[in-house]
C-alpha cells in the first residue's frame, strides 16, 4: 500500500509532468484590451510618418511583469509604406520569428501572397531596414479567421494573420 501511495504521489507531481510545469511557470498570457491601449500607439512611428493603428485588431502577450509582444493592424492608405507594410509589432524582450532574431523595439512587416503560404517581411520600424522573411503557412481551412493574433507560448506560440501564422519564440 505505501508503493502504491508513492507512485502516485510522483505521478501527480508537477516534476512528472514537464509540460504542465512550462505552462503553469511561463506566466505569459494573452494581454487585457487596458494592458494593449498602454503599448499600441494610436499613430505608429513609421520610418519618417505616424501611421494610425487599427486598436480593434490589436494582440499580444504579457508576463504581466512589464514585458510584453504585441501588435497591431496598420491604416496604410495614403501612406508611402501602402503595399509594403500592414502590421506593427511591437516586443519588450527578444523574440525570434521562424528564423528571425529580433531585439526588443518596433518593427513593421508585411507579406506577400504564395501558393498556400504567406512570405511575411520585416522591417525596423524607425529606419524601414530590411532585416528578413518568415514563411506564413496556411493554418487552417475552416474556422475563425484572425485579422491579427499573438497567441501565449503555452498555447501555441504562434503569430497569425488572417488564415496563416508563424511560430515564434521568447528570447528571455
Amino acid at each position: 500500500m505505501l508503493s502504491y501511495l508513492a507512485a502516485l504521489l510522483v505521478l501527480l507531481s508537477p516534476a512528472a509532468h514537464p509540460r504542465s510545469q512550462t505552462t503553469d511557470t511561463s506566466g505569459w498570457r494573452a494581454a487585457k484590451e487596458n494592458e494593449l491601449k498602454d503599448v499600441i500607439p494610436d499613430r505608429a512611428p513609421v520610418v519618417k510618418e505616424r501611421i494610425e493603428t487599427e486598436f480593434r485588431t490589436a494582440s499580444g502577450i504579457t508576463n504581466g511583469k512589464g514585458k510584453y509582444v504585441a501588435g497591431v493592424v496598420l491604416i496604410t492608405a495614403g501612406y508611402s509604406a501602402d503595399g509594403k507594410y500592414s502590421h506593427f509589432l511591437l516586443t519588450g524582450v527578444p523574440i525570434t520569428v521562424g528564423e528571425l532574431s529580433l531585439k526588443p523595439g518596433d518593427y513593421v512587416f508585411g507579406w506577400q501572397r504564395g501558393e498556400d503560404s504567406l512570405k511575411v517581411l520585416f522591417y525596423d520600424a524607425q529606419t524601414g531596414k530590411f532585416l528578413g522573411t518568415v514563411d506564413a503557412p496556411r493554418i487552417n481551412k475552416i474556422g475563425r479567421i484572425e485579422s491579427f493574433r499573438i497567441y501565449p507560448p503555452s498555447e501555441k506560440a504562434l503569430i497569425q494573420i488572417g488564415r496563416f501564422g508563424f511560430n515564434y519564440r521568447l528570447n528571455e
